[in-house]
C-alpha cells in the first residue's frame, strides 16, 4: 500500500502541492501521452533524421533582434504572451503556500518576455506543462513559449527553436543523507531510481543505469501509474520521501530546491554532464527567437544576478552570472 515507506520531510511537499492545487490563474494543458504520440514523438522522427549528422552546436540561437514578425504581431493581436511553465519545481517555477502567487527565476524570465513585447509583466497567461509535454504544448500551439528549465540539445533543437542559454546546469543524483548511494556510478547497482518521463536525466540512464532499476515494467502506457518515471521531478521527491525509490536523477539545479524543501535528502558526487537551459518556441517562430535573445542581451546585463539572488543563491551559491550567449553565423 502507498504511504507505507519512510516519509521524510512531507509537511513540505505537502504544502507545496496543496499551492498546486490552487489553478485559478493557471491552466493545466490537456496533453495526454497519446497527444504526444501523435504530435512531438512522430514529428521528432522525421526532423531527427534530417539534423542528427548536422547538430555541432546546439547552443548556438539565431541573433537578437527587437524587430517585430508574424509571431510577435498574434501575440500583440491576442493581448496575452502564453508561457508553459512549471508549477512544482521549488525556486524554479512554484506556487508560493503562503500567498498562492506562481513565483520563481523561470517565472521573472517569463514576465520580462511579456514585459519586453506587451509593455506589462502582467500581460501573460501560464499554463503548466508536465516535463515530457513541454514540445508537443509547443507544436500544437497551446504555449508561444516554454520557460521551463527546459536543457538545449541536438534532439530537441530538431524539435524545437531554442533561445541562447540562461542558466547552466547539470544532471547529479539525490539520495537521502544516510544513502550509500554515492552518486551517478556502481553504488546504484540494484538501487531503484526516479526520474521525469521526457527529462535528460532517463535519457542518461537508459545509456547506462549503472544497473538500477529506472524503467517501469509497462513504461509509457497510458492508464498505468509509473513508480520509476513521472511526469514532474516533484513526483520523485514524493516517490523518494515514501520509500518507493531510493534516489532520483534530475538537474542539480531542481535537485538542490528539492534538498531544500527536504534537508533528510542531499546531493550525492558531482553533475556528470554540462547542461544549459534555453527558452524554447515552435520551429519556425524566428522572429519570437530573436526578439526573446533581444530580451536575454538585457536581462543578463542586471535583472538575471537580481533574480539569483532572490531565488537561487540560498540554494545554488557560487553561481558568478549567466552563461554567454553562442549565436550562429552565415
Amino acid at each position: 500500500m502507498r504511504g507505507a515507506g519512510r516519509l521524510r520531510g512531507w509537511g513540505g511537499v505537502a504544502a507545496m502541492a496543496a499551492a498546486c492545487g490552487l489553478t485559478a490563474a493557471l491552466t493545466l494543458v490537456p496533453l495526454s501521452r497519446a497527444d504526444l504520440g501523435s504530435s512531438a514523438m512522430s514529428g521528432a522522427g522525421s526532423a531527427l533524421g534530417a539534423t542528427a549528422g548536422t547538430c555541432q552546436d546546439p547552443e548556438a540561437s539565431l541573433p537578437p533582434s527587437s524587430g517585430d514578425g508574424p509571431s510577435i504581431d498574434a501575440i500583440k493581436a491576442r493581448g496575452k504572451l502564453v508561457v508553459g511553465v512549471d508549477q512544482n519545481s521549488y525556486r524554479w517555477g512554484y506556487r508560493d503556500p503562503a500567498t498562492g502567487r506562481l513565483e520563481g527565476f523561470d517565472i521573472d524570465l517569463a514576465r520580462a518576455i511579456a514585459e519586453d513585447i506587451l509593455g506589462s509583466r502582467d500581460a501573460i497567461i501560464f499554463r503548466a506543462v508536465p516535463t515530457n509535454q513541454r514540445i508537443a504544448a509547443l507544436e500544437n500551439g497551446t504555449v508561444d513559449l516554454v520557460v521551463r528549465t527546459m536543457t538545449i540539445n541536438c534532439a530537441r533543437a530538431a524539435q524545437v527553436a531554442f533561445s541562447t542559454a540562461y542558466f547552466q546546469a547539470g544532471q547529479q543524483v539525490l539520495a537521502p543523507e544516510d544513502s550509500p548511494v554515492k552518486g551517478y556510478d556502481a553504488s546504484l547497482k540494484g538501487k531503484r531510481v526516479c526520474s521525469a518521463e521526457g527529462s535528460t536525466a532517463y535519457e542518461a540512464l537508459e545509456k547506462n543505469s549503472f544497473g538500477a532499476t529506472f524503467k517501469d515494467e509497462h513504461d509509457g502506457e497510458d492508464g498505468d501509474e509509473d513508480i520509476h518515471t513521472v511526469p514532474n521531478q516533484l513526483d520523485c521527491l514524493v516517490r523518494l520521501q515514501m520509500g518507493e525509490v531510493d534516489a532520483v536523477v534530475t538537474d542539480n539545479a531542481l535537485a538542490a530546491g528539492q534538498a531544500a524543501q527536504d534537508p533528510a535528502v542531499e546531493l550525492k558526487g558531482k553533475p556528470f554532464t554540462t547542461e544549459f537551459y534555453g527558452v524554447a518556441a515552435k520551429l519556425g517562430n524566428d522572429d519570437l527567437v530573436r526578439r526573446v535573445n533581444q530580451v536575454l542581451v538585457e536581462y543578463r546585463a542586471g535583472a538575471w544576478m537580481r533574480a539569483y539572488d532572490t531565488w537561487l543563491r540560498p540554494v545554488l551559491p557560487g553561481i558568478t552570472g549567466p552563461p554567454a550567449p553562442k549565436y550562429r553565423t552565415g
